[in-house]
């Protein structure tokens, strides 16, 4: 057996050629790692030694040559094709072991010239490893360190690779190589070229949206359906996911996560994450039910319960702080789907050992609560794609406007920021009532923001809650007056909204009228 080797990457490659060794395996490489191996004293053929023909243009020719793609590309099963690499004098090579130039992290550099980048743009690695895959019935590619021990173990047992590892490395080559291509046509589309300036110091302007966009996904695992029994679905996250994400998270116990689970559960884990003091959020249905923050998890969540218990039922929870035992206790008492939290204490989970339905998700968070979350958002329309920066804008106190003769209290702005955090989560048009760090009415997804303010309203009724001192937080403009006065009538005493529109004036005359305060944000939180 004889095995090439030639890898940007070097982690854990002397042992593995050790080994190979150790096994009688020949070992083959190219310039860096050879020298890497010889070093070792494991005896290596250098490439140049097998074409006969010596690495030029400063290595970017070297493996580029029938001796190596003869050798990967033959298949051992066709007469014909073992008769040409007898003519010609070419060995085949069995196990090809590569790694690309870090093209990704060049890239990734503050200051990258464009220079480097198209250096770090491998040409020999992927043609070999595009040979190897298409060879896979006679030739394993790895691609990866993490492969090492899983292709040692078989060479070890038996002296070979098993068909069905040499696939699953064969379609890991052309997955890498998929992503490699994709960075590369993603980064030089969005190059904003200026000749004049070329230089191998030109570091060029990019777009922020290249000409092309190419993304790819990792299937995390395929759902009984989608969002209704007849659609099919799966789950895939990012290649790298974002630190804190719903996809980094471990289920710790209940059913297989549905459809509709995910995507309540992404919504609940992005709004609890952007809250530095613990806090509870319930979820139905995309639209947070209640939110509220707590000196405890147990506080925080008997708060958010109390917004809207009827929709809380079956819900989605989330805490960015860990589980304890009472808090537990108190969920366990409602009907809940899914339940996820950074972690869960020993006692939190003997609670819900006898619930084996509910669905415990643990979720580590980044030390910096809310600041790592996704930089991309799309949405798929008809053959196409939305794409857009994720709405990642936080308030500060020093961004508000007031705008009215009445000035917030130190409470009441204390509540804006918490209604106004909220309401970016809840579906548009967006009313969200709150007093004391709490939601004490929702309103969301409805045509007008009339209908909205309306329905909060009556959601607290139905609560049992008083709407009496509290403020309210609108996601965009009021258009007309009509929606102050629903939210005044209801109790409010301050508003929170972005401004922006032709009867902002007349707007603020009503608020000066009722006296009430308000104040503007300048940015809206439309969220569709």
């Amino acid at each position: 057996m004889r095995a090439l080797i030639s890898v940007s990457d070097k982690t854990g490659i002397v042992d593995l050629a050790k080994e190979l060794h150790a096994l009688g395996v020949s070992l083959i490489s190219t310039g860096g790692t050879a020298k890497l191996l010889a070093e070792q004293g494991l005896p290596v053929t250098e490439v140049a030694e097998v074409t006969q023909f010596p690495e030029m243009l400063d290595g970017r020719v070297k493996t580029l040559h029938p001796k190596v793609h003869g050798g990967l590309l033959a298949r051992r099963d066709t007469p014909e094709h073992m008769a040409a690499l007898q003519a010609h004098g070419i060995d085949t090579i069995d196990l090809l072991i590569v790694n690309l130039y870090p093209f990704e992290a060049t890239v990734a550099q503050p200051g990258c010239t464009l220079a480097d980048a198209i250096e770090n743009i491998d040409i020999g690695g992927p043609a070999m490893v595009r040979s190897a895959a298409k060879n896979w019935k006679d030739v394993g590619i790895v691609t990866d360190a993490s492969q090492y021990p899983a292709v040692m173990a078989e060479l070890k047992a038996s002296g070979k690779l098993s068909d069905k590892l040499r696939f699953a490395l064969s379609v890991a080559a052309f997955n890498r190589i998929s992503q490699y291509d994709g960075a590369i046509s993603n980064y030089l589309s969005s190059v904003k070229f200026e000749a004049e300036k070329l230089s191998e110091e030109y570091v060029p302007e990019r777009a922020q949206f290249s000409g092309q966009f190419n993304e790819q996904y990792v299937k995390v695992q395929d759902l009984r359906y989608g969002e209704n029994s007849h659609q099919q679905a799966a789950w895939y996250r990012d290649l790298s996911p974002a630190a804190g994400s719903l996809a980094t998270g471990v289920q710790l116990q209940g059913k297989e996560l549905s459809y509709n689970n995910i995507a309540d559960a992404d919504a609940a884990w992005e709004c609890v994450k952007s809250f530095d003091t613990s806090a509870c959020v319930i979820v139905k249905h995309a639209n947070p039910c209640g939110v509220a923050v707590g000196a405890t998890a147990l506080e925080a969540y008997s708060k958010a319960f109390q917004t809207d218990p009827t929709s809380a039922f079956g819900g989605i929870i989330a805490f960015n702080r860990p589980v304890d035992k009472a808090a537990a206790e108190a969920v366990s008492k409602q009907f809940v789907e899914v339940l996820m939290a950074p972690d869960f204490s020993a006692e939190a989970l003997d609670v819900f050992k006898s619930k084996v339905n509910v669905r415990l998700m643990k979720i580590a968070l980044p030390a910096i609560y809310g600041q790592v979350r996704n930089a991309l958002e799309t949405k798929r329309v008809g053959s196409g794609l939305l794409l857009q920066s994720a709405d990642n804008h936080e308030l500060a106190l020093a961004d508000l406007k007031i705008v009215t003769v009445k000035q917030p209290t130190p409470e009441e702005l204390h509540d804006l920021l918490f209604a106004w955090k909220v309401a970016k989560f809840v579906k548009s048009n967006a009313i969200v009532f709150c007093k004391n760090g709490m939601t004490m009415g929702v309103g969301a997804g409805q045509m007008s923001r009339l209908d909205s303010a309306r329905i909060a309203s009556i959601k607290a009724e139905a609560a049992k809650l008083s709407l009496q001192n509290t403020v309210v937080a609108s996601d965009a403009f009021f258009p007309f007056r009509d929606g102050l006065d629903v939210v005044v009538d209801a109790g409010a005493t301050c508003v929170a909204q972005p401004g922006g529109s032709m009867r902002d004036q007349e707007v603020i005359d009503a608020a000066n009228e009722r006296g009430v305060a308000m104040v503007f944000t300048g940015v809206r939180h439309f969220r569709h």
